[in-house]
């Protein structure tokens, strides 16, 4: 017997898709309960209570004057945390993770939360039904994802942070007027890949090339000025990095600059000024050049923070974060250029006070590092710690104490400390 599924002599009617509010007082407050129990830190308040700095014998612990969970990710969290309290039996499922940090993304899965692939769709997601709920995550999802999920009449939770979505309508005006989104993000991201599909317009007509650094952005520069040759061209970027049907030749007469939240400032902005450039030298004006700043605000935060902190000598710098965080990343990539930075998982990465785990950018895996500025009990240390947007303030906690604790210190004395 014939499948009728597969009759396309007529359009398969598409569901309404619900979007359920789970945001109800009485549903938050007990969320709001919860998550400050997994979360809450008495350690860091006690610091920010300090103005960010203890000093205990021969041993300063400084704390950023921004880090950790920013608005969006303590949103995302709640909701989520919300959608199980609103769904108590149903099948709930998440598209890859919620934020870029394995202690959150492991108490959801303690709720049963079930995590479905991200880079692309299986047949999970042919299996969902009106009686699955589906989140989507912080960094939002590709837009043939949505409409999936809308076809198989499933439930949605959306965590997609307002930033985020500030990038997309901008792409999208792109798309509209007939510009190509240059998006300096990371190919494999999955906010990128969500902007990206975007960037393809109301239409889908739309174009775009990401781009990831600044060799990227002079290969583009060289390009345009006829430098470079379209195979040349084709061939360092290939199908992962431009939108299907890109002709350089074509795309790249008008372009608009977007980027993933939660690039590096400097960087975006100095490929900001080079498009600007280079559009000025090949047309005589930047009319062919749309710029915009799609930073997030809790981006800029964080890296104004640490770039404040390191006007003053420390010792070492300990960055606490998932090690798939781009924010994290790029406070880890400031710090390492000042002081030796160390960017660990969690306080069990401080074996000793000689050995430090740390996930090496470079090598792009974890190794361990030997270090030795700690061990001297009589020598003035000063410790600088910050953690990325998705990181909860007990890790940073944990954090605190595990460097106190290796210098003799307890938490109780932490905690004792008058301002």
């Amino acid at each position: 017997m014939s499948d009728p599924s597969l009759d396309t002599s007529k359009p398969v009617p598409v569901k309404k898709r619900k979007r359920i509010n789970v945001r109800k007082p009485d549903v938050m407050e007990k969320v709001q309960a919860e998550v400050s129990n997994h979360y809450k830190s008495s350690v860091v308040e006690k610091l920010r209570e300090l103005g960010g700095e203890v000093t205990l014998g021969n041993t300063t612990i400084k704390l950023a004057q921004q880090f950790g969970f920013c608005y969006g990710v303590e949103r995302a969290i709640d909701l989520a945390y919300a959608s199980r309290k609103v769904f108590e039996s149903n099948p709930i499922y998440l598209i890859g993770e919620i934020i870029h940090n394995p202690e959150v993304n492991r108490q959801l899965k303690e709720m049963d939360i079930v995590s479905l692939p991200w880079e692309e769709m299986n047949e999970q997601y042919d299996e969902l039904d009106e009686n699955d709920v589906v989140i989507v995550p912080a960094f939002g999802a590709p837009t043939s994802f949505i409409e999936k999920i809308e076809k198989q009449g499933a439930s949605l939770v959306d965590t997609t942070c307002g930033d985020v979505m500030k990038v997309w309508r901008r792409v999208r005006t792109y798309a509209k007027e007939g510009y190509t989104s240059i998006i300096h993000g990371k190919a494999v991201h999955e906010e990128t890949l969500a902007t990206a599909s975007h960037a393809l317009g109301k239409e889908k007509n739309g174009h775009y090339l990401i781009i990831l650094t600044l060799d990227d952005t002079d290969f583009v520069c060289d390009y345009i000025l006829g430098k470079i040759s379209d195979e040349d061209f084709m061939k360092r970027f290939g199908e992962s990095n431009i939108s299907p049907g890109f002709d350089p030749a074509i795309h790249l007469k008008q372009i608009g600059v977007a980027n993933q939240t939660t690039m590096l400032k400097s960087e975006t902005e100095e490929i900001q000024k080079r498009m600007v450039a280079v559009i000025t030298q090949r047309d005589g004006d930047s009319t062919n050049c749309q710029v915009f700043d799609t930073i997030c605000g809790a981006t800029q935060e964080r890296q104004d923070a640490l770039f404040e902190m390191l006007k003053d000598p420390m010792d070492m710098l300990l960055v606490v974060g998932g090690y798939n965080s781009s924010n994290t990343t790029h406070l880890v990539e400031i710090g390492q250029k000042e002081l030796p930075t160390f960017f660990i998982r969690d306080s069990d990465c401080i074996e000793s006070l000689e050995q430090i785990v740390h996930f090496d950018l470079e090598q792009k895996t974890e190794i361990t590092s030997e270090y030795t500025n700690l061990l001297d009990q009589e020598k003035i240390v000063v410790v600088g710690i910050t953690a990325g947007a998705s990181c909860p303030n007990n890790l940073i906690e944990n954090t605190i104490i595990r460097v106190c604790e290796l210098r003799n210190i307890t938490k109780e004395e932490i905690l004792a400390t008058k301002v």
